[in-house]
């Protein structure tokens, strides 16, 4: 029976934009799910489970035009440790730019720790903006999305997906600059201060 492990490696993961599109998908995908949100004293616990399952879903953000440590840590504890079951690894990657295409390098890590440790690789679903787009309208054009690769996994007719919010680069710049601002000044910071490339005095 298939069954599919959904992992978070996002470094703050209980608040995570990666959380929410790990729920979206365990609501569309047909395919039983488990969530699991990998911590620094769990990585052996998450490895051990993994036997279990047939597909596995990694959901996490870009981290520096990469994947966060969190993930690549846990990826170095499954390759240290071996397996002897390899479920079809795919993966949910999310940027805070808006081009999706930003996402590339990361998804070509998971795939070189694919190749290198002998386990299939699946479908892919890049998403641009993903720092925002959930609080938005375009939170649908997600949501079809995840459709999709949930369905391509559940078929086992891998694809690769992509989705952005469809404005233009200057509008988005304009309305993620606003949202840094007003948060600066919630937490006492002046634009003024959060413009200097001086981090401390």
């Amino acid at each position: 029976m298939e069954k599919l492990m959904i992992i978070n490696g996002s470094p703050r993961a209980p608040k995570s934009n990666s959380k929410g599109y790990a729920e979206i998908f365990a609501q569309k995908s047909k395919i039983p799910t488990e969530y699991v949100e990998i911590k620094k004293n769990n990585q052996e616990e998450i490895c051990a489970k993994m036997e279990e399952f047939s597909q596995v879903l990694f959901v996490f953000p870009l981290y520096a035009d990469g994947i966060p440590v969190t993930l690549l840590q846990f990826l170095k504890t499954l390759e240290e440790r071996g397996s002897s079951n390899k479920p079809v690894i795919s993966v949910l990657v999310n940027c805070g730019f808006i081009e999706y295409q930003q996402n590339d390098v990361a998804v070509e890590m998971l795939k070189l720790f694919s190749v290198q440790n002998q386990y299939p690789f699946g479908s892919v679903l890049k998403i641009g903006g993903g720092e925002a787009i959930l609080k938005t309208p375009f939170k649908l054009l997600v949501a079809r999305n995840i459709k999709k690769l949930a369905l391509s996994i559940e078929k086992r007719k891998y694809g690769t997906f992509q989705v952005t919010m469809p404005i233009s680069k200057k509008i988005y710049i304009k309305a993620s600059t606003k949202y840094w601002i007003d948060y600066g000044k919630k937490n006492g910071i002046t634009e003024a201060q959060m413009r200097k490339m001086q981090i401390e005095s």
